[in-house]
């Protein structure tokens, strides 16, 4: 029987000082291993608050080349010590280009290669536009411990295509870090039953699990993050599930052999019909 075991994080990341947010999350991870999580999913940015709420050039000051990210290094060093395997979501500086990138570190503590976040929003409280330059990698899925995993990066989880891009290229669990919560321009507003539903949506269409990680607590202008981090299995089932303040680790082993026999089974890679789907690569 094929398994893996996984972890998603849930915390609050509002220390200015990166060296806490790090370190909690550290612990964190250390946690997930101890319970034996193989692949452990921080949220998105971890390393400090969501700087993304305002336009500030301040903030640019942030980012960091991929070598010398305190984030990612403190990943690598407890990947290795604990032998497990890190996607560790991180604000890239390359030359002149600002990304929004996701490090995928393995049990070997070694960068297996990177995935620039590919959809970038743009709104109230959300404006990474701004900071980011739309991803150039496009979509990447990565081998660990035997498993071919997808990763996509907080708004390229409302996206169908992304998903099924990666399902196309063999993932066999998709991953995504994330940070969202309220809106601003709508105190009414609550997209977290929504945001679940797009990624059980992705469960269900490529029959397959999901793993996500959000961040908690309240930051700039009052913005409230709201959790609700989950693994989900093949049908968009809840496998382990966290609410709105929870800190702590989600974990859940996979039977991966009855996710691909399922997947077969229920015959959407089968039945697709590519040669009817030109409009999606066209523009508006």
């Amino acid at each position: 029987m094929t398994q893996l075991s996984v972890a998603a994080l849930q915390l609050a990341l509002n220390s200015p000082d990166a060296a806490d947010n790090i370190a909690a999350v550290s612990a964190l991870v250390e946690q997930a291993a101890a319970q034996g999580a193989q692949v452990v999913l921080p949220p998105e940015l971890f390393a400090g608050p969501y700087f993304c709420v305002t336009e500030d050039e301040a903030r640019f000051a942030l980012a960091h080349p991929l070598d010398q990210d305190p984030s990612v290094k403190a990943m690598q060093k407890l990947a290795k010590g604990l032998g497990i395997a890190i996607p560790t979501s991180f604000f890239e500086r390359e030359g002149p280009h600002y990304y929004n990138t996701l490090a995928m570190i393995d049990a070997d503590g070694e960068i297996m290669g990177t995935y620039r976040k590919s959809h970038i929003p743009d709104g109230p409280g959300y404006e990474e536009k701004y900071y980011f330059r739309p991803g150039n990698t496009g979509f990447k899925v990565w081998d660990v411990f035997g498993t071919r995993i997808g990763v996509g990066v907080c708004w390229d989880q409302w996206y169908p295509e992304c998903a099924r891009a990666m399902a196309l290229m063999g993932a066999q669990v998709l991953f995504y870090p994330t940070a969202i919560g309220s809106e601003p321009y709508d105190a009414d507003l609550d997209t977290s039953r929504v945001w679940r539903r797009a990624m059980l949506g992705h469960a269900a269409s490529n029959c397959m699990p999901v793993v996500a990680a959000n961040r908690i607590g309240v930051e700039e202008n009052d913005q409230a993050f709201y959790g609700h981090s989950f693994i989900a299995n093949e049908w968009g089932d809840f496998l382990a599930e966290y609410g709105a303040a929870e800190t702590g680790v989600l974990a859940a082993t996979l039977d991966l052999d009855a996710a691909a026999r399922h997947r077969a089974g229920m015959g959407f890679f089968r039945d697709r019909r590519p040669q009817l789907y030109t409009r999606l690569s066209q523009d508006i």
